[in-house]
């Protein structure tokens, strides 16, 4: 299961339920097992189950090695509620299971969900004759226009339409003969470019199983482009729409640990516990993730890119997917992994679980307040915490803004202006200017290339140390010597012989030649 993918599509959480449940059944080893003084063939003990599933999630690139021996204890009391797996007696339904020696077998036939048979946002779209061409998805006159929900997002008349303005401004100047760019037309660009990038990055024929058009709302990501503080961070214009003060304050303390300028109360034993958890309460108890229930299936799909040689594609793909969210939960997304992240490499946090260290207890704690279906989904917090690692280790590049993206808007709307491209609602759409990425290579080719650039790195490490005028002999030699000792081939390469290495010092071969050996006579016996 390790080497296989779930590709992008619909209902990705259930395929790879599907698929694990499938990896479980053929490969669970069965034997007999005696309990109560009876023998029982074709079984398995609930420890042994453990086992055997923590290891193949831990090496499956969907889950990663974060997964924990808890919530694999987790997902096979999902497997017996659901019938994948029932104890020896035939017994199933409940969640009724602990890491223990209970018995258990596999039923004759194991329930695989069913997939619909279409996406159901595409098919109400059609239902509304959204869009009756699905090749001309990306087209301009199908990209129709949404009302934002009320996210917080009020746009001030200094911050919101800055952007606009620049932009219809700069297209206006000596442009009498040019068509005139409207706030319509660049919300539409902004819409259009988001997605062409979007479906690039992914490297996918279509992002039609992926997002739907009318997601994409382009009020949000102009405004989280350009209401920022220095650092990045949204700053919304509705403060009712932020986070309260004490959670501030509470996520500052912790986040600055121990240098807790906001916290002038006296602390205790245990005060930074209490903070964590009131921290907890509130981003638990909000109504829906911060990752939205709309855009699940959007941020699952990109959870298969989690891979050593596709984390770059990752890293881009939820940089764009992150700029969709509503104004309000991107801000509480950024502060959220930026304290995280701190406490998780802050050393001298204190303890705050007494068997988890900092960074799962992260993990473990916010997972379900990131990502989470508004339908249950039995895969639900193995996902959720494959992506919350993933963003807490890459935060800073994935919620910063991508200037890369006004660029393309520009060039779009002037392409437009210049009547390259026709009035959105007449269907004639010129090609954008084609981005080049780089090519996805195998995990095999990832490992491979990493050797040789660490090697040459190496290698480079002691053609430095030789040409090094400026050290004396005598530490030359020793850092010569201690290089021979960690790196050995590489050191032999570059001196394949005693007399190479003694040339560099105008020395005689450390190695002396091997002495001419004299055979020794053999004396004879006096005795006849």
């Amino acid at each position: 299961m390790e080497n296989q993918g779930v590709p992008p599509g619909p209902y990705r959480a259930t395929r790879l339920w599907n698929e694990v449940t499938t990896s479980f059944r053929a490969g669970m080893p069965l034997r007999k097992h005696r309990q109560h003084f009876k023998k029982y063939g074709n079984c398995f003990t609930a420890g042994e189950a453990v086992d055997w599933l923590y290891d193949l999630l831990r090496n499956n690139s969907n889950f990663g090695p974060e997964v924990t021996r808890q919530q694999t204890i987790q997902l096979l009391r999902k497997f017996l509620k659901n019938h994948v797996i029932e104890d020896i007696k035939g017994k199933w339904g409940s969640e009724n299971l602990d890491d223990n020696s209970q018995l258990f077998r596999f039923p004759a036939n194991s329930p695989l969900k069913t997939l619909p048979r279409r996406h159901p946002e595409l098919r109400k779209n059609r239902i509304e004759n959204f869009s009756k061409d699905k090749d001309s998805i990306f087209k301009l006159r199908n990209l129709s226009r949404r009302t934002p929900k009320k996210h917080g997002l009020h746009f001030s008349q200094e911050n919101a339409e800055k952007m606009n303005c620049e932009i219809i401004n700069e297209h206006q100047e000596n442009s009498v003969d040019n068509r005139e760019i409207s706030q319509k037309d660049v919300e539409e660009a902004w819409r259009y470019v988001i997605l062409i990038y979007l479906q690039t990055i992914l490297g996918v024929s279509s992002l039609e199983e992926v997002i739907n058009p009318k997601q994409v709302i382009p009020q949000c990501i102009m405004y989280n482009m350009t209401n920022t503080s220095k650092h990045g961070v949204v700053i919304l214009q509705d403060k009712s729409d932020d986070l309260p003060h004490w959670v501030l304050s509470a996520m500052k303390c912790l986040a600055n640990w121990p240098r807790s300028n906001d916290m002038n109360n006296p602390t205790y034993v245990g005060f930074e516990r209490d903070v964590f958890r009131t921290i907890a309460d509130y981003f638990l108890d909000l109504p829906e993730p911060l990752l939205t229930f709309e855009y699940y299936e959007l941020f699952v799909n990109i959870l298969g890119l989690l891979q050593p040689h596709l984390e770059r594609v990752a890293i881009d793909a939820l940089q764009l997917c992150c700029l969709l969210l509503p104004p309000p939960n991107r801000r509480r997304l950024q502060l959220l992994m930026r304290m995280i992240s701190r406490m998780s490499q802050n050393v001298d946090m204190p303890q705050l679980h007494d068997a988890m260290g900092t960074r799962s207890l992260m993990i473990h704690t916010f997972s379900r307040c990131v990502l989470r279906c508004a339908e249950e989904v039995d895969l639900d917090e193995l996902l959720a915490a494959r992506l919350v690692s993933f963003l807490m280790d890459h935060q800073q590049e994935i919620l910063q803004v991508p200037s890369y993206l006004q660029t393309a808007v520009e060039k779009h709307l002037d392409y437009l202006r210049k009547g390259h491209i026709k009035n959105p609602g007449d269907g004639v759409i010129a090609p954008l200017p084609t981005y080049s990425y780089c090519k996805q290579i195998s995990a095999q080719e990832f490992d491979e290339q990493k050797v040789s650039t660490s090697q040459a790195a190496v290698a480079e490490l002691l053609e430095n140390i030789i040409k090094n005028k400026s050290l004396p002999v005598k530490e030359k030699r020793k850092k010569l010597k201690q290089f021979q000792k960690e790196y050995p081939l590489i050191y032999q390469k570059r001196f394949p012989t005693s007399e190479s290495e003694a040339a560099l010092f105008g020395d005689k071969p450390t190695i002396k030649q091997p002495m001419l050996i004299l055979r020794k006579p053999k004396f004879r016996s006096l005795r006849y």
